[in-house]
């Protein structure tokens, strides 16, 4: 398992924190869990911290056309950007 940071903005972040159980829904293919944070200085910027179980499958449920909607219906912004650990 792989921990990763997602970062991106919302245009409400009431609307998007209401979709919480769809992100669940939909990425549960992919991922163990994840943490919700939000930015101190603006509200409607978001980043998650993911367990994911598979990259490959999580980026595809990202960009997959049929997610557009529900990215559009909880306000997500682009771009979305992800953070990958670095090993020192």
């Amino acid at each position: 398992m792989t921990t990763i940071v997602v970062r991106h903005k919302v245009g409400d972040f009431n609307t998007w924190f209401q979709g919480h159980e769809d992100r669940k829904r939909v990425f549960a293919p992919a991922i163990n869990s994840f943490k919700t944070l939000r930015d101190a200085n603006d509200p409607n910027s978001i980043a998650l911290v993911i367990e994911v179980t598979d990259m490959e499958k999580l980026q595809s449920i990202i960009d997959d056309p049929a997610n557009a909607e529900l990215q559009k219906k909880h306000t997500v912004l682009r771009p979305i950007t992800i953070s990958l650990p670095v090993d020192i």
